[in-house]
């Protein structure tokens, strides 16, 4: 039997039982129950215009508060959760909340439309850095308030197009000099509310010959898996969300895998970083840095705060787009993915689970569990690792190649090498001629030199509307000659003194 989408929006709680199964948020905000603070610009995530915040009980007796974008979310998802629009920001007497106050004295709004999101945006950061006062990690008067690259990061999931990011920038600073809100969130109250709207089983909702289903344990999960292979496996939908929006596809019956707490899991060994299939980008690339700090351009740089709030790196593993950013870190770590049938669990390494392009060596009825990755131990302190993203914009931009290098460095010579692209094949892909010529090889301009020759036999790629493949080859070799410069045995250049800015070449000279 179908139940009522349940959640808290606006103060109360919400049964929602007549929409389709891909019904947005944003739909239902603006067409439903008419708040059209939040808008639709872009419809894919990207410009950031209907930015909403989502909060849900973090496992312990509180609440996480999460930007998404509620343009590709579909309704269903919110069961259990609470949200959080434009029009919550309203203070009781009708003032403005310090955020918005904030927007308004810094002239952070021309036309306005984008307003709405980046106020929204700012919110998410201006709670996490203790702006409402229960943020325990930042408590204290004026909370840890952000530097302005941190503004910068959280809002990269915003396009404002006329008034120009600096009084945004501006306006993210001042609204935590600012008193604080007349009614903040009472977290407190919240978390008892959405206790009381949690599931014990698997919660299902049923319209137009569809279903959406979300269990709550693995073994649920592969059960239904099992009796319905065709069923999709929906997480953050920051892809298949644009299936409904651009393309218009009917997806069918869906099984979501937000309400598995197994699979939100990271657990860290002397051997392993796992990480479930459930949890989100930006969670698993957190955790990931903090033991491989080399990738922490490639985390700020992968999509956005919002898509990364909501999407997950089981789900990028799994989409296995030859584009996708994880992939090539994730391999030249060896990465080992952790696959679900029914009640039987297997591992393989993470290039072996691509056959071809989207062609996975995957069951109908299996799933990707988790992902382990190598820990920092042993030998493997010696790691020598990169990763690097070309792209046409810095923030939130597909990439045009994507590579990452490691091999354990002896001195002098080279162990284990691995190197992995996207962008360059049908699948990401390792460039096995490459290492061979690295394998047990001294760490020398001239071996260097001889690897970015042997890339041309890894990789034949296509040209496409993001880059040529003349443009792609040599930039691989080029990033490859990159490693070296970073990590050669004697003076390594830091990566600051590669990256040469639009404004240092501007410069005037020095006498």
């Amino acid at each position: 039997m179908s139940q009522p989408i349940r959640f808290y929006h606006r103060n109360a709680i919400r049964e929602v039982t007549d929409v389709p199964v891909t019904r947005t948020v944003l739909q239902y905000l603006r067409e439903d129950v008419h708040c059209t603070g939040t808008k639709e610009g872009c419809a894919e995530g990207d410009c950031g215009a209907c930015t909403v915040v989502v909060a849900e009980p973090d496992g312990a007796g509180s609440v996480r508060f999460a930007a998404v974008n509620a343009c590709i979310q579909f309704l269903p998802t919110l069961d259990g959760k609470a949200l959080f629009t434009v029009e919550d920001l309203r203070q009781p007497d009708g003032s403005l909340h310090p955020v918005q106050q904030a927007m308004v004295d810094c002239h952070g709004s021309q036309c306005g439309f984008c307003t709405p999101g980046f106020v929204m945006s700012m919110w998410a950061l201006y709670r996490k850095h203790g702006g409402e006062g229960d943020a325990p990690a930042c408590a204290g008067a004026g909370g840890c308030v952000p530097s302005r690259a941190e503004i910068a990061d959280a809002l990269t999931g915003n396009l404002c197009r006329c008034t120009g990011y600096r009084p945004i920038l501006d306006a993210g600073e001042r609204m935590f000099d600012l008193p604080g809100p007349k009614a903040p969130v009472d977290v407190a109250a919240l978390a008892r509310t959405l206790a009381g709207l949690q599931r014990e089983g698997t919660f299902h909702y049923e319209h137009g010959g569809d279903s959406f289903d979300a269990p709550r344990t693995v073994a649920a999960l592969a059960q239904l898996k099992l009796e319905r292979p065709r069923a999709r496996l929906l997480a953050g939908s920051t892809d298949m969300g644009l299936w409904v929006t651009k393309q218009m596809r009917a997806l069918g019956d869906l099984v979501y895998l937000g309400r598995v707490a197994e699979l939100t899991r990271i657990e860290t060994s002397g051997e392993w970083i796992e990480i479930g299939a459930g949890v989100t980008v930006e969670r698993a690339y957190a955790e990931l840095a903090g033991h491989y700090p080399e990738l922490t351009e490639m985390w700020k740089r992968f999509a956005s705060l919002p898509i990364r709030n909501a999407g997950t790196l089981g789900g990028n593993v799994a989409n296995g787009s030859p584009i996708g950013d994880s992939m090539p870190g994730l391999i030249a770590l060896g990465a080992r993915v952790v696959l679900r049938g029914a009640d039987i669990e297997r591992e393989l390494a993470l290039e072996d689970l691509y056959l071809a392009y989207q062609k996975k060596d995957m069951a109908e009825h299996e799933f990707v569990a988790a992902l382990k990755v190598p820990a920092r131990t042993g030998e493997r302190k010696h790691l020598r690792f990169r990763t690097y993203k070309l792209s046409k914009r810095f923030d939130s931009d597909i990439s045009a190649v994507c590579a990452a290098f490691s091999f354990i460095l002896e001195g002098e010579t080279i162990r284990s090498p691995r190197i992995a692209f996207g962008g360059m094949a049908a699948t990401p892909k390792r460039a096995s001629q490459t290492e061979s010529v690295l394998a047990d090889a001294a760490w020398h301009e001239a071996t260097a030199q001889a690897a970015m020759q042997a890339l041309a036999r890894d990789y034949a790629p296509l040209s496409d509307m993001r880059a040529t493949s003349d443009y792609r080859l040599q930039t691989a070799q080029n990033l490859l000659y990159r490693f070296w410069l970073e990590t050669r045995p004697n003076d390594p250049l830091p990566p600051q003194a590669l990256n040469v800015r639009l404004v240092d070449l501007e410069a005037p000279a020095q006498a």
